[in-house]
């Protein structure tokens, strides 16, 4: 399985501003000396050895991942990042896409209309949600005032699915499972199966104590899972400020990758107002988190717009 990431921020996109950009540009030549200057080879080591959060960006498009398995095309939410996606030269032979909603906050559904494979006559899509009123909702995003064009411009190739929590299904030779979290309005994260390989997609969760609860059905979801990709937009301070939000302190997300022994954790859902600099401490923090509680073997990572991981 093939993960990418096209959209990793939540509740709204957040683009680089001015100010960001001159910041990091002030903090690499505050960095720079006559010797790194000498010749481009000098510069070009100098560049690239740039810590990220100032050579690059974590990425301002709201969720949006997409998971390929042979010639199975899946996409997990369709924030803004769907739009990049859409206009990727690496479309499904078989123009064929399987679209899983978390839930439909804006900052997971605002993309579609831009998804520009849905107005191709020849696309099919199968869209996924354990929400009856999945069509209408998405129906209602594209009527005036709110939209030009209308759903009915997409693709007459669309089916809805509704998911059902416990009972898992297959896309094609996927195994996915779906369990419910705790969310204003409730959002599901949902397990990928293949050939061995498990992974996990939890968007959008407030951890509390009965996501620790062993039980048949969360076992079958997070047990063992290869990789997980998971809320952790606030630090502890933050959280606890805004409890009932529905998101997570980075360091519940490393207690919740230990109880449920996965090894690969994915910081996702960032928070709009921290910059590159600040989400590369929080990955430093949960990290230390790591190693301070003995379990220095998790490997922890940020979710970064165009970053691909193999599961």
């Amino acid at each position: 399985m093939k993960v990418r990431f096209w959209g990793v921020r939540g509740s709204i996109p957040t683009p680089l501003t001015p100010q960001q950009i001159q910041s990091k540009i002030m903090a690499a030549v505050q960095r720079v000396t006559e010797k790194d200057l000498e010749s481009q080879e000098s510069r070009a080591k100098f560049v690239s050895n740039l810590p990220s959060w100032i050579f690059g960006t974590t990425g301002g498009n709201t969720a949006c991942v997409e998971l390929k398995c042979g010639d199975t095309e899946i996409i997990l939410d369709a924030g803004t990042g769907i739009r990049q996606l859409g206009k990727s030269p690496e479309q499904p032979v078989d123009r064929h896409y399987h679209i899983l909603f978390s839930h439909f906050h804006w900052d997971h559904i605002h993309g579609l209309p831009f998804f520009d494979p849905a107005y191709c006559p020849d696309a099919s899509i199968d869209f996924y949600s354990p929400d009856g009123n999945a069509e209408k909702y998405l129906r209602d995003q594209m009527l005036n005032p709110y939209y030009p064009v209308t759903f009915d411009a997409f693709t007459k190739n669309i089916k809805f699915h509704r998911i059902e929590e416990g009972k898992g299904f297959l896309i094609n030779d996927i195994e996915v499972n779906a369990i419910r979290q705790s969310h204003p309005g409730g959002s599901y994260a949902y397990s990928f199966l293949h050939d061995g390989k498990k992974f996990v997609y939890a968007t959008d969760v407030e951890l509390m104590s009965n996501d620790f609860a062993r039980n048949p059905n969360s076992a079958a979801v997070f047990k063992d899972a290869d990789c997980i990709i998971l809320d952790s937009q606030y630090t502890v301070e933050e959280a606890h400020k805004k409890q009932n939000w529905g998101h997570s302190a980075f360091c519940y997300a490393i207690d919740f990758a230990v109880f449920w022994n996965i090894r690969r954790v994915y910081l996702f859902h960032h928070e709009p107002v921290y910059d590159d600099k600040k989400l590369n401490s929080i990955l430093k923090a949960a990290r230390w988190y790591a190693k301070y509680i003995e379990h220095s073997d998790i490997e922890i990572y940020l979710a970064k717009e165009d970053g691909v991981i193999s599961v």
